[in-house]
């Protein structure tokens, strides 16, 4: 019996040691897995959404060597109050109103502030646009007909084999996809988990083999499309999506800080949805497409492109929020109006017409609830009617 009792004993002191190497091994995976759990946690999620560098794998956007460009400051304008309220429903964390290149509001809220560089989601899918048209101006991809296949071969047999650049572009590939943010089993939480243990977004892409409808027959957002646009360019350019966009986009606009992707364990950007940069800097990108891909007078994205891409082009429903190539348009957009989103109440707002530019950052843990997209939109449309 005693001999049992130590050998028990030894067993027992090599699973703990053995748990401990493990343990050490895996301990940034571990940490990125823990990370990804509590990320929306009522009590971590403002903090978290300007500290994704400190959970995730990342790669920096570098600024450029220019100098800062300018917000000037215009007019002040008086908030009404319904709009405070709006922005505590709305757990906003920063609001930035421009009219005519001029900065006419400003502020944060929930303890962040101007240096925060805030987490991007969706409205990253609108930074890829825009860099898509740049590489199409160039001739780098000569057709959005192509095949996403031509430029991406890992996924010949996925379920974007027969998939068009435009269909994906456009959100119309038709591959399945669960997009459900509150559902931890769903496609798009999964995937956050591969990019958290340190996995692979072109295999995860690639493994993906069912459809719901065939290519451009019918609108359904899957965020996986956007990686699959990434790895168009990066098979197109054979280089990297920070790289380009360093390049191509964030260098002429003179922003104020370097920002940075968060990346899956190969080093590929997340470019769906990882772009962090400051409430200013995502209003210096926005600022440059409500000008028509100009700023500081050069010609950063060509003008035809950011009308073509910012055209309702995806098969929505009728009656229906619209969709372009990675933009959104409301329902009943009237000439110029457009916008870029991300969850829990990411925003650029574009009135072209009214020359208005709104850049909101939050976080709205009832972003999905029936009528608060729509509600931010009426807001919105609110601020620049009353400018």
């Amino acid at each position: 019996m005693r001999t049992f009792g130590k050998w028990l004993g030894r067993l027992l002191l090599i699973v703990i040691l053995i748990a401990v190497v493990v343990g050490v091994w895996k301990r940034e995976q571990i940490t990125r897995l823990m990370a990804v759990n509590s990320l929306f946690s009522a009590e971590k999620i403002v903090q978290n959404f300007s500290n994704m560098d400190a959970a995730f794998l990342n790669t920096p956007v570098v600024r450029g060597a220019g100098d800062i460009s300018a917000l000037p400051q215009g007019e002040s304008w008086t908030m009404p109050e319904d709009v405070q309220d709006w922005i505590k429903a709305r757990s906003v964390t920063s609001l930035l109103v421009m009219q005519g290149g001029k900065v006419r509001f400003e502020d944060y809220y929930l303890g962040t502030g101007a240096d925060d560089r805030r987490i991007s989601w969706s409205m990253a899918k609108s930074y890829l646009s825009a860099l898509f048209g740049v590489l199409m101006d160039e001739g780098v991809i000569a057709s959005l007909d192509d095949p996403v296949t031509k430029f991406a071969p890992k996924l010949i047999g996925s379920a974007y084999d027969g998939a068009s650049i435009r269909n994906v572009l456009n959100m119309a590939s038709g591959v399945t996809f669960d997009e459900d943010y509150l559902d931890y089993d769903s496609d798009i939480n999964r995937m956050g988990r591969v990019i958290a243990l340190g996995g692979t977004l072109d295999d995860f892409a690639a493994d993906l083999d069912e459809s719901f409808a065939s290519p451009g027959e019918t609108w359904s957002y899957v965020s996986i499309d956007t990686h699959v646009i990434g790895m168009v360019v990066r098979g197109a350019t054979g280089r990297d999506i920070p790289g380009l966009m360093e390049e191509k986009i964030i260098a002429p606009l003179g922003l104020e800080q370097d920002g940075f992707y968060v990346t899956d364990g190969a080093g590929v950007a997340f470019v769906l949805a990882g772009l962090n940069f400051t409430t200013r800097d995502y209003a210096r990108f926005g600022q440059m497409i409500l000008q028509g891909g100009v700023y500081n007078g050069t010609q950063v994205v060509p003008g035809d492109w950011i009308a073509e891409s910012t055209a309702a082009s995806a098969p929505t429903e009728p009656g229906k929020t619209g969709y372009g190539f990675q933009w959104w348009l409301p329902r009943d957009a009237h000439e110029g109006e457009f916008f870029a989103q991300g969850i829990y109440g990411q925003n650029i707002y574009f009135d072209q017409v009214r020359g208005v530019l709104i850049t909101t950052t939050g976080a709205d843990k009832l972003f999905k609830e029936p009528g608060v997209s729509r509600g931010n939109i009426e807001m919105f449309r609110k601020i620049a009617e009353s400018l």
